[in-house]
């Protein structure tokens, strides 16, 4: 099965729970307001009918789901809701009728609307900071460049960290306490920034991480100096509007150094 088609989010905000992803998908219309549970959401189109996951968002307009082989892809919530309509291949195939090429495929019609839609989408994802190339303006010459100016100029890239799937033993100082805009919510996220912080088992430097500042944090009265070790997974997922690439999920057996 070819998943050409694919629009693969650059940064987007993923679930922490199953409550979270049921709260977005009742906002969105996937879900009825009395809903207490996830089901089972469908992809139609490009000559598919796969089971999905909504692992996500990249702002309110825009939904992250994940197939069965973990391809991920943005689309239009609105648009995944018609996906699960019983005739949505119904439908699309009237709209295929009188076409001028009498041998296009109904797949194909779908494929083009959905592709118009969804690279309006793409367009709203921010690229990694390590993706950004400054554009720096040419001066005018006066000579034409010699064949060394003209060679390409290998570009410098931040080395990518080789991040544990697994849950991993890990240390963290306490450098801020700050907030950063829900979209689906009246109230900010409260959110604990950290700094020196390192997995222990494999030995590996991180720097700069963050983590929500859930209740379970709260009831440990952190202060900002303070170093804490606990049990975590880790992701590359960059705070909203500060420079911290990594994101510590759901931590546990958390222990404060005194």
């Amino acid at each position: 099965m070819s998943y050409s088609f694919v629009i693969e989010p650059l940064l987007f905000f993923e679930f922490d729970s199953e409550d979270e992803q049921i709260e977005k998908c009742k906002e969105w219309g996937l879900l009825s307001g009395k809903a207490s549970r996830i089901k089972s959401f469908y992809y139609k189109g490009n000559g598919m009918n796969e089971s999905v996951s909504v692992i996500g968002f990249v702002d309110k307009m825009t939904a992250v789901i994940e197939f069965e082989n973990k391809k991920r892809h943005c689309i239009h919530p609105s648009f995944l809701k018609e996906m699960q309509a019983s005739n949505y291949g119904q439908k699309n195939a009237s709209r295929a009728e009188g076409e001028a090429d009498a041998g296009t495929d109904t797949d194909d019609a779908v494929s083009s609307a959905e592709q118009a839609i969804e690279q309006a989408i793409v367009d709203i994802s921010e690229p990694p900071e390590e993706a950004l190339v400054p554009v720096q303006a040419a001066a005018p010459k006066a000579s034409k460049p010699s064949a060394e100016e003209d060679k390409p100029k290998a570009k410098k890239g931040k080395a990518k960290l080789e991040l544990p799937e697994e849950k991993v033993k890990m240390v963290a100082t306490v450098q801020e306490f700050t907030t950063v805009p829900n979209h689906f919510s009246d109230n900010d996220d409260e959110v604990v920034i950290y700094e020196q912080v390192r997995i222990l088992e494999p030995e590996l430097e991180l720097g700069a991480a963050w983590s929500s500042h859930s209740n379970t944090l709260k009831k440990l009265e952190l202060a900002i100096g303070d170093t804490i070790s606990f049990e975590a997974k880790v992701a590359a997922k960059k705070l909203t509007k500060h420079p911290v690439p990594y994101k510590i999920n759901n931590p546990s057996k958390i222990q404060k150094s005194e």
